[in-house]
Order: C-alpha cells, then sequence, then structure tokens
C-alpha cells in the first residue's frame, strides 16, 4: 500500500522539501518530471500547484497534500461546501520564512481609494477570486473581480483599480507603490487530507506520523541545544542565565563538585549568551544543531 502525497508546485516548494527534509524525508525533484522520489516506500509524491492541491486531495485523486488556508478557502467557497479536506497539522512556514502570509486589499498610495467601499463599482484584481468575491459581498460593495494571471502588483491604476495580493513583508507592495487597506485573510501551510484516506487505519496512522515529524521539524526552526559542566557551587547562578523550552536538564558526573547541564534556546540569544555563561563558571559548553523537537 502507498500513501499519494501532493507536494505543493511553485513558491512553497523548496520550502516544503527543505521541510521535509528536517523531518527526515528526502524528497528528490526532476525537473523533467512531476513524480519526485522520496526515501520512504510507502510514499508516493506528485507535484500540485497550491491552488489546486485541495480540489485533488478532496477529491480522492490524492490522499494527503500541503497548501495554503487561503486556497483551501478559495476551493471551498467556488464548491459552496466545507469540509471536503480535513486538515491533518498546522503547520506555520512560508517561502520566504516560517511565519504566516496576509491576503491584502490593496490600492495606489495616490489613490482616494481608503476603505472597501470607495471601491464601489471599480475593479479589483487578484488570483484569489472566490474568497475575494465572498469579501466584497460581506462587505455590501459592488465590484468587478478579475482573474490575474501574475504580477498582480503592476496592474493598478491602469489595469485594476485595486488588488487583492498575498504578502509576507509588504515590501513587493511597497515598491509598486501600493497601500494596504484592509487584510481579507491570513493563512499559512495546512498538511490536508480526504475523509477516505482517514477512514483507512494503516494511512491514517501513516499520516499521522508524518504530521508529528512535519511539526517536529518547524518546532525545532531557530532552536539549539546547549550542554556546558558548571560547579555546584555557581549551578543556580547559570539556571539564572538559561532561558529553556523546558525546565533544564542536569546530570551528575563522576566528580561530585560538578554537574552536566543540557537545555535547548533560540539560536539568536547564543551569540550573547555563551560569554556570560563562561564568566558565570560555566566549562566545556557545547552549542548543537536541532532538527526536530517531539512536544
Amino acid at each position: 500500500m502507498k500513501l499519494k502525497l501532493g507536494i505543493p508546485k511553485g513558491s512553497l516548494q523548496d520550502a516544503t522539501i527543505a521541510l521535509f527534509a528536517r523531518a527526515g524525508f528526502n524528497i528528490y525533484v526532476s525537473s523533467r518530471s512531476y513524480f519526485p522520489s522520496i526515501d520512504d516506500v510507502e510514499i508516493e509524491c506528485m507535484l500540485i500547484r497550491a491552488q489546486e492541491m485541495a480540489r485533488y486531495v478532496s477529491d480522492g485523486v490524492l490522499d494527503a497534500g500541503l497548501t495554503g488556508a487561503d486556497w483551501i478557502a478559495e476551493h471551498e467557497a467556488g464548491d459552496g461546501r466545507t469540509g471536503v479536506v480535513e486538515s491533518i497539522a498546522d503547520l506555520v512556514y512560508a517561502k520566504q520564512s516560517f511565519g504566516k502570509v496576509r491576503w491584502v486589499l490593496a490600492a495606489p498610495e495616490d489613490s482616494n481609494i481608503h476603505s472597501a467601499k470607495d471601491l464601489e463599482g471599480k475593479t479589483v484584481a487578484t488570483e484569489l477570486v472566490r474568497a475575494t468575491k465572498a469579501y466584497f459581498a460581506k462587505q455590501n460593495v459592488n465590484v468587478k473581480v478579475e482573474f490575474s494571471w501574475g504580477a498582480t502588483e503592476v496592474k493598478p491604476p491602469m489595469l485594476a483599480d485595486a488588488i487583492v495580493e498575498v504578502t509576507e513583508t509588504g515590501s513587493s507592495l511597497r515598491a509598486n507603490r501600493l497601500r494596504i487597506i484592509d487584510t481579507l485573510m491570513e493563512s499559512n501551510t495546512q498538511f490536508i487530507a480526504n475523509k477516505s484516506a482517514l477512514a483507512d487505519p494503516w494511512k491514517k496512522t501513516k499520516l499521522q506520523n508524518i504530521a508529528l515529524l512535519l511539526k517536529a521539524a518547524i518546532e525545532a526552526q531557530g532552536r539549539v541545544g546547549m550542554m556546558l559542566n558548571v560547579r555546584r557551587e555557581d549551578l543556580q547562578t547559570v539556571l539564572g542565565l538559561l532561558p529553556a523550552l523546558q525546565r533544564p536538564t542536569i546530570s551528575n558526573l563522576s566528580d561530585e563538585e560538578w554537574v552536566a547541564v543540557n537545555t535547548i534556546l533560540e539560536e539568536k540569544t547564543v551569540r550573547d549568551l555563551i560569554p556570560r555563561l563562561k564568566a558565570a563558571g560555566a566549562q566545556g559548553i557545547v552549542e548543537y544543531p536541532l532538527n526536530k523537537i517531539v512536544l
């Protein structure tokens, strides 16, 4: 038996493959094939655009896949149904960072558009057509929503009055002299499956195991492990310097006057922390990378 797994093709592809590698699954992509190989004989991968993933998972072409909450909402808005796919894991990572993205309504900086209501009778360009129509319907604003094939930021003011576009940092919008008016939704990657796959005990267990490892890889992002030795008389001073994911592990050494301390830290704190630990009496300080943290 094999699990048919969809990997998002496009902007999320590299970040997803890197996440799977940290989780222990090596995926190998060929430029000439939409069927990457993976070092797990129980999984069969296929590259699918994130925008289409929910449809193929809900239709049973794929057992599971990774896509954004935004594209799940777009799929369900089109079908008029909810619950056609089930989220197994909420995975907060994006193409540039381990964070969420936003779909925003934006208009030219020098325009007189300051709210959704100012777009009455005007044109909005976006890839997220169905969810955008639902947003304006909720606002009771009549607009023409046009599908954008890409380069959406350059369309105002000649080809559209405003856009609904996804952003992580807002830098592309600012570079194109666009001002954010409102946020339609926040989105991050979801690991989804269809109900038939989840009804199969083998597939459900396989999916839960993959989800566990993916979440563990995300938890480890930006964190490192640290080991050090310290005299018992200096232990409380050292412990007072250590911010930890959980309470540090303290172990006895063969010399009764010394103990070993093992902890997990935010990597960005280590540069300033190590000299302070050394000054407090710590010795044999070792920093090591982490691939997974299972909470």
